[in-house]
């Protein structure tokens, strides 16, 4: 192994596998330190498994929507057979696919766990005790991803609660689960795990699915409820136990008690910087901070991508990242870039971060919004007109009996351009695309008035929305 690399990467997930392949793709030589599974959380604990779990009750409630489908419909859904589809989609928790990718693209994999030591320079201890130095001729990224956040619930660590990675990889569905927290995750995972015959109920300490409209997050919690979850609103547990039988008492407010045989926190994250030797070089975690480019402030030899960077974690979001850092950090070596921070828009920037971030909660309806919240225009400054409509088209009706949906676009009055999109029904991640390319592509409304919506499809209430608008 050579201990000289033009670019390390320090985790091995999807963010780092891009910025490590970018790297390579602009001629440089580039290698990743993974301490755990090459590929990360999204491969197998998070994205990919989460979704293994919801697609079939998804699939098999859309059957049942459809009239002449759902009397096909005549059983439940076979649990085994769930759980080994989430289990092939998460490579069975092996990486060897991965490593084989990395391999082909010409990355080094290191098998161990990084810290910096000085400018450009890394300490590693392998995964088999040893210990070594490597050293970056351009560029340290840190890909480090996040892990969760746990409250402060006295006696929740007694009663060995789950965190997301153990609920997407869990082998037996639990009788009841308390999910304590209501934002995508536990949402999703509320759902998935109802749909497989637990009796689930949701605290929140705030609102459900607070990051989204009212009436988009209203048609979600109608859909968990249709399927027995329970959601309780403003509530937080006061501390927890175990009972003698070994299931998690919660306690909540009022002196109400929840007794349920597993309980998941799906918290939130938070960017997992620990241990990097970050203090050395002024930064405390987590007050990591990056330019457009993705180098850290302040040092011009450190990128952070992902999770850990300070922006949305999102996977997808963060290959973005990798692979702009990835690209300006090949710039930047060849001397096509300098020091200072590349324009909005261009290459080396990553201007979608701020302006047209595409989120979706793949529950049953699904969520799906991009861009800026009617909130956040007002506070950047921007007039912003909301035009909300139903989402009551011909395409709708055929998709699924009874269909209910929801859609809000969001106008720039001065720029006549979409500026925001949120939409919520069943299958709506579908529409999202379209918004978030209008968005970065400051289309504006009189050309987008020529983008002809097919029939029918659900993608018609493009042109409601314009119609709405005044065009």
């Amino acid at each position: 192994m050579d201990t000289e690399y033009d670019v390390i990467v320090i985790g091995g997930g999807a963010a780092g596998e891009n910025a490590a392949d970018r790297a390579v793709k602009g001629g440089l030589t580039a290698a990743i330190v993974e301490r755990s599974l090459l590929g990360g959380a999204c491969s197998y604990w998070a994205c990919e498994p989460s979704k293994a779990l919801l697609r079939p009750g998804t699939a098999l409630n859309a059957a049942r929507r459809v009239p002449g489908a759902r009397e096909a419909v005549t059983g439940s859904l076979d649990v085994r057979a769930v759980l080994a589809h989430r289990d092939e989609a998460s490579s069975n928790w092996d990486d060897s696919s991965q490593v084989e990718w990395a391999e082909g693209a010409g990355i080094t994999l290191i098998r161990g766990t990084a810290r910096l030591t000085g400018a450009k320079r890394l300490w590693v201890t392998g995964d088999d005790g040893s210990h070594f130095a490597l050293t970056a001729r351009h560029a340290v990224v840190l890909a480090t991803g996040s892990v969760p956040s746990i409250p402060k619930i006295p006696g929740l660590a007694g009663v060995h609660p789950w965190t997301t990675p153990d609920a997407t990889s869990a082998q037996e569905i639990p009788e009841s689960l308390a999910v304590v927290g209501a934002g995508v995750a536990g949402a999703e995972l509320a759902q998935a795990f109802a749909r497989l015959g637990s009796k689930v109920t949701v605290l929140a300490r705030g609102s459900f699915l607070s990051a989204f409209p009212e009436d988009a997050r209203n048609l979600v919690a109608d859909g968990l409820r249709a399927d027995g979850v329970e959601i309780l609103e403003g509530v937080s547990p006061e501390r927890a136990e175990l009972t003698d039988d070994g299931a998690a008492r919660l306690t909540l407010p009022g002196g109400r008690e929840l007794v349920a045989e597993r309980v998941l926190v799906a918290a939130g994250r938070r960017a997992a910087l620990d241990g990097l030797g970050l203090p050395a070089f002024g930064i405390e975690p987590p007050s990591l901070k990056v330019d457009e480019s993705g180098r850290v402030q302040g040092l011009s030899w450190l990128y952070a991508v992902g999770d850990c960077s300070g922006g949305p974690k999102l996977t997808h979001q963060g290959k973005y990242q990798a692979r702009i850092t990835g690209d300006a950090i090949g710039a930047r070596a060849r001397g096509e870039l300098g020091g200072a921070a590349p324009g909005a828009w261009s290459r080396w920037a990553r201007t979608a971060d701020v302006l047209a971030v595409p989120h979706v909660v793949f529950t049953d309806p699904e969520v799906a919004s991009v861009g800026l919240t009617e909130e956040d225009a007002w506070e950047a400054g921007i007039r912003v007109r909301p035009v909300e409509l139903p989402i009551s088209v011909a395409g709708a009706w055929q998709h699924a009996e009874g269909y209910e949906g929801w859609a809000q676009f969001l106008v720039d009055e001065d720029t006549r351009t979409l500026v925001g999109a949120c939409f919520a029904g069943p299958d709506v991640a579908e529409l999202l695309h379209a918004a978030t390319i209008a968005i970065v592509g400051e289309v504006p409304l009189e050309r987008l008035w020529h983008a002809t919506p097919a029939f029918p499809t659900v993608s018609e209430v493009w042109l409601r929305f314009l119609e709405a608008y005044g065009l």
